[in-house]
């Protein structure tokens, strides 16, 4: 499925995925990407604030449709996208994804992924026109060229930027980082590679900006949305950043053992019993 066309794109917005909400109740067609160089009340989720200093990340929303049983692992199937496009972007990186869909670079939070949806019928019953024409927002935020002391305080020490400097990632193992699709893998070529050397000289490249980081999304979430499902938790799981982590949420702890086939998290407890975790009812603390 195609991404990226058409393409609205704001200097100014409150909210990317409020606005391709309002296109996608309007009928705006599969596809429509918005971004916008800087948002006044963008939101991760449970209601997180998501903030980026104007034209320093890529604040990136676009409509699905029809929404259907095909996309029952939509939450998976973007983080995947995300990572092999911040890959792309710069070669020699390894991302991770922290459950259910942060993606991560040495342990810090490089992207944040937000999806709303709305399946026929949701609000009111649905027309005979509508009854196939579920939609979803997918909502993406890539943090680009932020440097350290451009994030709020209390994100220093958590979050990362893709062209940001890296000397101030956490020296210790990369624990949980998993290795990245084989070199081989045709999905690995369908998207141009950049990288974030710099200088004067005739072979320099310039850091992708935010509308070409946009294309190159647009070109992985398309593929990834048209995955099967034995690919996606396979490509899910080996970029698993928690299993084997102790983790705590509201109510218990235990050690991340991975997701089942719904994209839930497993649990193993003290005691040797397993949870399943719903992304919507817990609050993870590592």
């Amino acid at each position: 499925m195609a991404f990226g066309q058409p393409h609205r794109h704001f200097r100014l917005i409150d909210s990317t995925n409020a606005r391709a909400r309002e296109l996608a109740e309007a009928g705006a067609p599969h596809g429509t990407v918005v971004t916008a160089d800087e948002q006044t009340a963008g939101r991760g989720r449970r209601g997180r604030v998501w903030t980026a200093p104007a034209g320093k990340g890529l604040l990136y929303s676009a409509i699905l449709r029809p929404l259907d049983e095909r996309h029952l692992l939509l939450p998976l199937s973007v983080p995947l996208a995300v990572c092999e496009a911040a890959e792309a972007l710069r070669p020699g990186i390894e991302c991770a994804i922290k459950w259910p869909n942060d993606v991560w670079l040495e342990e810090r939070k490089l992207a944040g992924v937000l999806i709303e949806a709305r399946m026929p019928g949701q609000d009111r019953p649905a027309t005979k026109a509508e009854q196939s024409d579920g939609w979803a927002v997918i909502g993406v935020g890539l943090n680009l060229t932020i440097e350290r002391d451009e994030f709020p305080p209390d994100l220093r020490d958590t979050a990362v930027s893709l062209f940001g400097a890296l000397e101030g990632s956490r020296e210790s193992p990369r624990r949980g980082l998993a290795k990245r699709p084989r070199q081989g893998d045709p999905r690995r070529k369908a998207a141009p590679n950049f990288t974030a050397e710099g200088g004067d000289g005739p072979s320099a490249r310039r850091l992708p900006t935010p509308a070409t980081t946009a294309k190159i999304l647009s070109c992985h979430i398309g593929r990834w949305v048209d995955a099967g499902a034995e690919e996606i938790l396979a490509a899910w799981r080996s970029r698993d950043a928690l299993r084997g982590r102790e983790v705590a949420w509201d109510g218990g702890a235990g050690t991340a053992d991975g997701i089942d086939d719904s994209g839930d998290l497993l649990v193993r407890g003290v005691g040797g019993e397993r949870f399943v975790l719903g992304a919507g009812e817990v609050h993870l603390r590592l």
